[in-house]
């Protein structure tokens, strides 16, 4: 049975729509708009009718007050009122209120007033409701395309085994500790962070189109294979953008492209593909930067044998504002233990 709240000052209104209203709802009559919203901390109403003209808070201050309350806000509200005059509605809508019912009410107005707003208010939440469902199926989607996609490029390059959960899950510790400790924080506290993070996995997405005799070379490259290995990053950019221009995806695959296009720019102008230098090179290629150099240091390489975590750390520290940005390497040095937590049990 849905509830109703009653809120008036007057007892013979109260008495009135309880009684109207006892047969087919759960009728909860107060005399004031703190009684009300004291009884909402132990219960919430499927509808609110509130007089205006009441003393201490009146109607206007007390729909002020629930439709800045995250809880109580989608509570539909008709306000109860003697008033005719025009502007009192303009005011009452303006606020959010869903109908005006006009005192002395007759029973048959007040039933089927309460009826339609309760099912206007019951399709909305079913309709929400279904597109919450479509909205996370699409995300589940999406995650598992990009899953499969990173894999994909992952399995080809022998090299790099882990790489992408690796550096996935340093970039979370990143981004969490850049929000907790307010670096660059005005520039990501917006976004959606799982979907930033989980977007991290396409930054090396562009090497689907290296050979895999470049890709899977034992030993160092040569000058020319490294100038193609070096088209990984321009090619991301273009391969992303694609999607983006068929798909018209938003938050997701932008992060994307900033990943690949930018974690092989430098602080001081020497990166590619662009040559871009400080903040002009987007933030999330500069934190990416950090983390994949971070991860190819410790990880062994057919030509190389992996770096200490403590090695590591040192050569990054060192390159603080020439290859990495300065915020994001002394961040870096904060919680560098947790980088080492994730990628010790791989030496072990």
């Amino acid at each position: 049975m849905k509830t109703i709240f009653v809120v008036d000052d007057n007892d013979t209104n109260l008495t009135i729509a309880r009684d109207t209203l006892k047969e087919h709802y759960n009728v909860m009559t107060m005399p004031s708009a703190a009684k009300m919203f004291a009884l909402t901390q132990k219960l919430l109403p499927d509808l609110i009718l509130l007089d205006i003209q009441m003393p201490v808070m009146d109607g206007f201050e007390a729909l002020k007050q629930l439709k800045n309350d995250s809880i109580l806000s989608n509570i539909p509200v008709i306000f109860l009122t003697s008033s005719t005059d025009t502007d009192v509605e303009a005011r009452g809508f303006q606020l959010g209120v869903a109908d005006f019912i006009s005192k002395p009410f007759s029973a048959p107005v007040l039933m089927n007033r309460i009826k339609y707003h309760l099912d206007i208010d019951g399709m909305i939440r079913e309709r929400t409701s279904q597109l919450q469902r479509k909205t996370e199926q699409l995300l589940t989607l999406q995650h598992g395309i990009v899953f499969v996609l990173a894999d994909m490029v992952e399995n080809r390059d022998k090299n790099t085994g882990g790489h992408v959960e690796r550096t996935t899950s340093y970039i979370n510790i990143l981004i969490h500790a850049m929000l907790e400790h307010k670096v660059y924080d005005e520039e990501i506290s917006g976004m959606d962070i799982d979907l930033l993070v989980s977007s991290a996995r396409l930054h090396d997405v562009g090497k689907i189109s290296i050979s895999d005799t470049i890709l899977n070379k034992p030993g160092k490259l040569t000058d020319e294979e490294f100038a193609i290995m070096k088209t990984h990053c321009a090619e991301g950019e273009r391969i992303i953008g694609q999607i983006v221009t068929r798909t018209e995806d938003g938050e997701f695959l932008r992060n994307a492209i900033l990943f690949a296009g930018y974690h092989h720019e430098r602080w001081d102008g020497k990166g590619y593909p662009h040559a871009l230098a400080q903040l002009d090179i987007p933030l999330l290629g500069r934190v990416m930067a950090v983390v994949d150099v971070y991860d190819a240091l410790v990880s062994e390489r057919p030509y190389k044998l992996a770096f200490s975590h403590e090695e590591a750390v040192n050569i990054i520290m060192d390159c603080s504002g020439t290859q990495f940005d300065p915020r994001i390497v002394n961040l870096f040095f904060e919680v560098n233990d947790q980088f080492a937590a994730i990628q010790l049990p791989r030496n072990t």
